[in-house]
This record gives structure tokens, sequence and C-alpha cells, in this order.
């Protein structure tokens, strides 16, 4: 059963040796995720699992690492060989920072349909008497003209949408989040959402948000569930 859950982003510029000087952009930001994972291990759950998009579904162990030379450091998160994708990554980052230890990493096709997403999540819950999910995703990489995608005037609506749901823990709301718009709008996160919905379906958690933000012209999130 979900007993609660964190929903946060994973940029490469939330680690501070990537952002190097400017780590100060997103100190409210990492703060805010650093909240959330604290209420995640208060909970005193039987398992913490990270949940993120990648290539296909499946589960990585405990000792998965991963690494974030590719942004420019050669900094390994976890033991080697890296084979978590990048917001396992940040995901594995975040917890440690937060003195957590996750005992899988549930990779989840970045295109994988809703109601297979519905499904993982549900079969999450129920593996788990007292489970705890770290959930990460970014929102729409296109809301303005500096972002890393074009331009597309739905984004910040989308992104608001996203919003208002992990605020109230509406799993409607997340479940109903179109993936073919979401990719077309660039969100990386939809997936790891609607996971998070299929777990938290008659949980009876109430959300909320503590970040929601673009410095970058990208969306950001950070919730929790409880």
């Amino acid at each position: 059963m979900l007993i609660t859950a964190a929903v946060c982003p994973h940029p490469p510029l939330l680690v501070p040796q990537i952002a190097r000087g400017a780590a100060a952009e997103l100190d409210a930001l990492r703060a805010a995720c650093d909240r959330a994972v604290a209420d995640l291990v208060a909970a005193g759950p039987d398992e913490l699992v990270v949940v993120g998009a990648g290539e296909e579904n499946r589960v990585h162990g405990a000792d998965a690492g991963g690494s974030l030379a590719p942004f420019g450091v050669p900094l390994e998160v976890g033991p080697a060989p890296a084979v978590l994708p990048h917001p396992l990554t940040v995901g594995r980052w975040l917890a440690e920072r937060g003195g957590a230890a996750p005992s899988r990493y549930a990779e989840v096709a970045r295109d994988a349909r809703p109601e297979e997403c519905l499904v993982r999540g549900a079969e999450l819950a129920a593996s788990v008497p007292r489970l705890a999910l770290l959930v990460m995703g970014d929102g729409s990489a296109r809301r303005t003209t500096a972002s890393p995608g074009r331009f597309d005037d739905r984004a910040v609506g989308f992104d608001d949408s996203v919003a208002a749901a992990l605020a109230d823990a509406d799993v409607e709301g997340l479940s109903a989040l179109d993936p073919r718009l979401a990719d077309e709008l660039m969100a990386a996160g939809r997936a790891a959402w609607q996971t998070l919905a299929g777990a938290a379906d008659g949980s009876g958690l109430r959300g909320r948000l503590l970040a929601h933000t673009a410095p970058y012209g990208v969306g950001y999130f950070c919730a929790t569930w409880n």
C-alpha cells in the first residue's frame, strides 16, 4: 500500500557539482526536494522505490548506479557500472542526500501507455505493506523562446494542470494526461506521474505542492502526498 510519495524534478543542475557557479539559482528548488525526501523517510516505510522514465519497463536493484558524466562532471552515483537512466540517477542522488536508501529503482518506458503506467503503479503499491515512492519527472521543455524546445503556447497550461493535480493528489487528473500532448511538449515526467496515479488510487493521500517553477524554460515541480 502506498503511504507516502514525493514528486521531484531531475534537471542536472539540481546537483551542485554540475551547477557550479549557478548552483544558487536552484537553491529553493533543491531545498523543496530535500524537504520532500525527508517526509518520505519520516513516514517509516517498509520500502522506498524511485520511479522515473527510461527506455523500457524494468526494475533495477538497490545496488544499481548511474553517472552524471554526460553533463560535464565525472560524478558517479552509486556503484558502477552505470545502468540507471538520468531521472533515476538524480533520484538516487536526492535519496542518498536525504539519508534514504531506496530498495528498488522502477524504470518506466517513457512511451508507455497510460493504462500500462496505472497497472505498473498498482502493482508497486500491492507489493509492499507500507510503500514510499520518490517520483522523478520534469514538465514541458517548450514554455518560452529560451526553452530547450521550440516555444509552444500549450506548454504553460499543461504544466499548470500538472501542478494542480499534484497539489490536490488528483489521481484522475494525472491519469488523464494525454501522452501524445506530453510528448509534443517534451514533458519528460508523464509516464512516472501516471505510475504514481496507479499506485495512489484509493489510498486517500493528500497533496501539497512545494514548488512549481521554470527557471530555464522547463517546468519543475516538487510535491508531497501524505
